[in-house]
């Protein structure tokens, strides 16, 4: 079986995901639905890796002939010291979420931006430019947001964190690609009135805690976009809430598909099967999107 880069799939492709904790993770389900779509035989393993023994974990990719890795929770950034070679997507974002593996060559590349505005551009509103937009949090998916959304050219981003030093620390990581300021949560209600889109990039909301909310929504205008990086459950209490205001509102089983989308295409080569990844995830969680 030969990919649209040449490779030839004489034998079982190895890929899997990296965390601590995994149990939770879905991957494992999506990609093993994709290969089976395109007819790639493999597997796809979820990977326990305590922080300790990152370095080993990487080195076990080269030895067990891993044609690649993604990597989540809380490896993204203390990843990157253990790549041959880093794509400019993880350069800009300084986490890496994706390992392929060449010959024993490991590239670091990041879709998870990618993926996020690919699907805040196909599921909520065509066109980013000019916007406003609010992101709550400054973690490292908040950092890959943020990357990606610069390129798309808003009026400006502020980033609203309990910790402001933190948020302010991001924003200045970014200086000179736009305009980028940071708050504390505290400031939330003075700014939210004037933003297009609100994006929450915390756990906060996520299962078992699904009553959860990061802000109030009574801070919410009708006719704003609120999105949740969140995809467990597939329609958290905030865009619940959101919708009942008027909200337009954008869930997070978009930016997950198309994340593990881009990392399934820089390992095969081939166009992922998206449709069948996002109805996979939906079966999953008995939901609809």
């Amino acid at each position: 079986m030969t990919t649209a880069n040449g490779q030839y799939w004489n034998k079982d492709i190895l890929l899997g995901v990296m965390g601590d904790p995994i149990a939770h993770t879905k991957s494992p389900l999506m990609h093993t639905a994709a290969l089976k779509a395109l007819g790639i035989p493999g597997a796809y393993v979820p990977l326990h890796i305590a922080p300790g023994h990152l370095g080993e974990a990487i080195e076990a990719i080269r030895t067990l002939g891993f044609r690649g890795v993604n990597v989540t929770i809380p490896h993204k950034v203390a990843v990157m010291e253990y790549m041959d070679r880093i794509d400019d997507s993880a350069v800009a974002v300084g986490a890496v979420n994706t390992v392929v593996n060449d010959d024993g060559i490991l590239t670091g590349y990041n879709t998870d931006g990618i993926g996020y505005v690919r699907s805040l551009k196909a599921e909520a509103t065509p066109d980013l430019a000019g916007s406003r937009i609010l992101v709550i949090g400054a973690g490292g998916a908040a950092r890959g947001i943020i990357a990606a959304l610069l390129l798309e050219h808003p009026a400006a981003v502020v980033i609203a964190n309990r910790t402001v030093e933190k948020s302010k620390q991001l924003a200045e990581a970014f200086q000179g690609k736009g305009t980028v300021n940071g708050i504390g949560n505290d400031e939330i209600a003075a700014h939210i009135a004037d933003m297009d889109i609100v994006i929450n990039t915390t756990s906060v909301g996520m299962y078992p805690h699904i009553d959860a909310m990061p802000i109030d929504p009574a801070l919410l205008r009708e006719g704003m976009i609120v999105s949740d990086l969140i995809y467990n459950p597939l329609q958290t209490r905030l865009l619940t809430e959101s919708r009942q205001r008027g909200c337009r509102i954008h869930g997070g089983l978009g930016m997950f598909v198309y994340q593990g989308a881009y990392s399934l295409e820089y390992w095969t080569g081939r166009s992922a099967p998206v449709d069948i990844m996002r109805q996979t995830i939906i079966d999953c969680l008995g939901g609809s999107a």
